[in-house]
């Protein structure tokens, strides 16, 4: 996996209680829907939750990272097929 660590827009779907799933995301001047949502995973940074989805647009695999603090998402690895 290449490691990235750029603020990229996502749309998500809020569901009851804490769950999230990411739907799309730009990168690159390019728009990637979600297909599968491979795995997530949750971390503690002091006060702040962060949420961490592999996910896969049916090619590639990504991480995308949620900061429930700043509401700001991330792209932070690619691991694309040639």
């Amino acid at each position: 996996m290449q490691r990235i660590r750029e603020q990229i827009r996502v749309a998500v779907v809020f569901g009851p209680g804490d769950s999230v799933r990411p739907v799309w995301f730009d990168w690159g001047r390019r728009k990637y829907t979600v297909r599968e949502v491979t795995y997530t995973w949750r971390e503690r940074q002091g006060e702040t939750t962060i949420f961490h989805f592999a996910v896969s647009d049916g090619a590639n695999l990504f991480e995308l990272v949620y900061n429930v603090a700043s509401q700001l998402w991330a792209l932070t690895a690619v691991d694309a097929r040639p």
